[in-house]
């Protein structure tokens, strides 16, 4: 191992790393343009923690390892702002935006030479944002105005935002901005909770909000949340003398801005951003109903002040929403991989948000219950955030006389198989695992380009296989030869090969690709990654508890629960087994697998607490996984060994009282020598 770093040597090295991630993170999540792969990335987190082990003292709150960190909160503290947040007043029509700037002109004067600035209004949820000497301190809602909740450890869940000023270190600066989530990750999340059989949001801003208000921040931190700043407090004092000079400042300083903003000189510059943006906002990443309409000058702003709710010298230009009528021609029943029985409404083709609409799902029976949707109505259709087509509600008046009220067949329209729905789900499900449709379904996401990247092998190849008997499962694809190839529909010799390379290449896919493909309900790509980079192998996370798992960053109870059930289901476990028989990678390597068999950790359920010398607790925790041992965060009567170093706390003297082995650091060592020598320093 290296020589271990002076504390000066650590503290320098320590902001090295921290701005080396910043830069990544900015890289990635802002500028779409990452450098590194996630291992490398990864690698760089590892360093920066072992660091902020061994010196304590540098565990700053601009640390990366502080964007999730500590127990779920019981409730949200109160924060005054100290300014309002501020509504904006609407102008729902060209007229209203003209008596905007009419009255505007009557309190500048006749001669006033006044610009605007025009941005996309941004369907999220306000925010205000603290940063005291350069470092992030305070985050909250805007509340009512004058008083928000502080979500502070939530918002430091946001990858996109930096944790420190590029430039201004001195003081305290407060900007103000929303928190918005992507159409296309709020329609993976809605895809999610859908086949979770939870409800699903209604549009990304209540997906936003939703997620910011968790209590417990390692859920909101699951879902890929933005944050886009516009406004800087007291902007003056920084030398900001317009709202331009405000989103340039922030730029220099790292914040996230939308970078669609326009400078306008005239109400027909105006005229023209919103004409664009009419068509632009279709398309936008992000979910926008509107343009707001800023004075530039901020001297010029104090003159116009405001009413008791909105100021005078900005507003909200809002488009009509786009509602359109459509007849339901029928409901189809679809299976999904997890066996969820979804209703979607086939209709009369309906232009929408400049596509063609001819379907819409209906989630789930309580939801077809609510509207009370039925083969025949005509409905009012429009895009929820834009992207996905949503059944908003009957026309009544239209319903035919003989229609009747819709249920979801309680029999699986793919295999038959009588369907079920538990009590506390809100999806009627198919539970035969061998369902046509759910291995359709699945074999499509286990060769998917996030999973095990099979080229080749796509709907119409996955529907033959299925239908010959070919393939029942995904290790069945495997055992695959050409020969068995070159019968089906455009398999000529040289596809069957291309095929069955790919498919043996993919036996080499990195080990949080093989859990994202094994599809486990609640775990996605995130998930995955996480999970692969804290347990290592397949055998660790087999073994993994339960309460273990919830205890990890971005798991929680939810996804937990759905890991171990995944695992306790003997259809999975053969599946995994056939995969690691046909050479698929598992983590870890067969000499690793060696290792457990003969390892005195095998099975025995280990806690750590305090400082060891030689090594950071992550690492010595994952030397005791890769040995076969179950890790937890806290002692219990279950509890085998505990592992103590220096300034060990409570965990120590619970292990005592409850008469647990307990481990030095050095007997810890001495005990896993013979099983990882190049990994132990004594």
């Amino acid at each position: 191992m290296p020589a271990p770093l002076s504390s000066e040597e650590a503290s320098a090295r320590a902001e090295a790393l921290k701005k080396e991630i910043a830069r990544h993170d900015e890289l990635y999540y802002v500028l779409d343009s990452p450098e590194i792969e996630d291992h490398e990335y990864d690698a760089l987190l590892r360093e920066l923690a072992a660091v902020e082990a061994s010196f304590p003292e540098l565990l700053t709150p601009d640390s990366p390892n502080m964007r999730v960190r500590g127990a779920p909160r019981g409730e949200f503290t109160k924060v005054t702002h100290a300014s309002p947040m501020q509504s904006l007043d609407n102008a729902l029509d060209p007229g209203e935006l003209d008596a905007f700037f009419d009255r505007a002109r009557r309190f500048l004067g006749e001669n006033s030479d006044e610009c605007w600035v025009c941005e996309p209004k941004m369907d999220g949820l306000a925010v205000s944002l603290v940063y005291s000497d350069g470092v992030f301190e305070l985050g909250a809602t805007r509340g009512d105005g004058q008083t928000g909740e502080d979500v502070t450890q939530n918002i430091r869940t946001i990858r996109s935002l930096p944790l420190c000023l590029k430039r201004n270190r001195s003081g305290r600066v407060e900007v103000r901005g929303e928190v918005c989530m992507a159409r296309e990750d709020f329609a993976e999340l809605n895809r999610m909770r859908e086949e979770s059989g939870l409800p699903v949001f209604a549009n990304p801003r209540n997906a936003a909000a939703g997620s910011l208000r968790q209590l417990d921040h390692s859920v909101t931190a699951s879902r890929k949340l933005r944050v886009y700043l516009y406004h800087v407090n007291d902007a003056v004092s920084l030398g900001i003398a317009t709202q331009h000079g405000v989103l340039r400042w922030l730029e220099d300083e790292g914040l996230p801005t939308q970078g669609h903003d326009r400078l306008c000189r005239s109400r027909e510059e105006i005229a023209e951003y919103l004409g664009e943006w009419d068509t632009k906002r279709f398309t936008n990443s992000i979910n926008t109903d509107g343009v707001v309409v800023k004075l530039n000058d901020i001297a010029l702003r104090e003159k116009l002040g405001s009413t008791s709710h909105a100021p005078r010298w900005a507003i909200a230009f809002k488009y009509p929403p786009e509602e359109k009528r459509a007849r339901i021609l029928d409901i189809e029943i679809s299976v999904g991989r997890t066996g969820a029985l979804t209703p979607t409404a086939v209709m009369e083709p309906v232009q929408l948000s400049g596509t063609t609409v001819q379907r819409a799902s209906l989630h789930n029976q309580d939801e077809i219950d609510r509207k009370d949707v039925r083969i025949g109505d005509t409905v009012w259709v429009h895009k929820a955030g834009e992207i996905i087509p949503e059944v908003l509600r009957v026309d009544l008046q239209s319903r035919p006389d003989a229609s009747k009220p819709f249920k979801i067949p309680m029999i699986c329209p793919e295999c038959g198989t009588e369907a079920v729905r538990l009590p506390s789900e809100a999806a009627v499900r198919c539970p035969n695992k061998s369902c046509p449709a759910q291995l359709h379904e699945g074999i499509l996401h286990f060769v998917s380009r996030d999973c095990m990247d099979i080229n080749g092998v796509g709907d119409k190849l996955a529907r033959q296989l299925i239908d010959t008997g070919l393939v029942k499962s995904p290790a069945d694809l495997y055992s695959l030869s050409p020969e068995d190839l070159r019968g089906l529909d455009r398999m000529a010799e040289k596809s069957a090969l291309k095929v069955t390379s790919a498919v043996s290449g993919s036996k080499e896919r990195p080990f949080h690709a093989v859990l994202n493909a094994l599809g486990i309900r609640n775990a996605g790509k995130k998930t995955a990654r996480d999970i692969a980079s804290y347990f290592r192998s397949m055998d660790a996370l087999i073994h993994a508890e339960e309460d273990e798992l919830a205890n990890l960053d971005g798991i929680g109870p939810i996804v937990a629960a759905s890991i171990t059930a995944h695992f306790a289901d003997e259809h999975n476990m053969d599946t995994i087994n056939r995969l690691r028989a046909a050479g698929v990678n598992m983590g870890a390597d067969s000499a690793g697998d060696e290792r457990c068999a003969s390892s005195p950790l095998t099975g025995k359920k280990m806690v750590f607490t305090g400082e060891l010398p030689s090594m950071t607790r992550q690492e010595a925790e994952e030397i005791a996984r890769d040995l076969g041992a179950k890790v937890a965060g806290s002692v219990s009567g279950k509890t085998d060994i505990v592992v103590a170093g220096d300034n060990p706390g409570s965990k120590y003297n619970k292990a005592i009282n409850l008469g647990i082995t307990i481990w030095t650091a050095d007997e810890f060592l001495e005990h896993i020598k013979p099983f990882a020598p190049d990994r132990t320093n004594l």
